[in-house]
């Protein structure tokens, strides 16, 4: 299983939940359609991270903003807000407790594969501040 593809089209869901009145079945469906060729494995976490960080979007956001000082959620790209998401919530919420740097360094390839130049130091700074808040 890819869970790097599987990360992708978690991002590319929740980008389209967070930005248009899509229906959740909608737009995971909508995703699925146009990656055919992904393992049932892929598609079956894609969900856990979609539903998980739908689940628990209140706590992430305040997790988020509390480490973001000098930026509002708002404020933040929809790519940014949305990778950044979906660390926090594997990181805290996910049944599978993965290592911090390795969703860390997921998080960062997500950033540099889709968003701005600058969006990997921003994802990285915004998790490394949340990891040693938590020290």
């Amino acid at each position: 299983m890819s869970r790097r593809k599987a990360r992708e089209m978690a991002l590319q869901t929740l980008f389209q939940l967070d930005f248009n009145s899509a229906d959740y079945n909608d737009a995971l469906g909508l995703v699925f359609d146009e990656n055919l060729q992904v393992s049932a494995k892929a598609k079956e976490y894609t969900e856990q991270l979609v539903q998980g960080t739908q689940a628990h979007l209140e706590e992430i956001d305040n997790i988020i903003s509390k480490v973001s000082n000098e930026w509002k959620l708002e404020r933040m790209t929809g790519v940014d807000r949305n990778i950044a998401r979906i660390a926090v919530y594997e990181m805290t919420y996910s049944e599978e407790k993965l290592p911090p740097n390795v969703v860390i360094n997921e998080a960062v390839e997500l950033a540099k594969a889709f968003g701005t130049e600058d969006s990997s130091r921003f994802v990285n700074g915004i998790l490394g501040s949340l990891v040693k808040s938590r020290q």
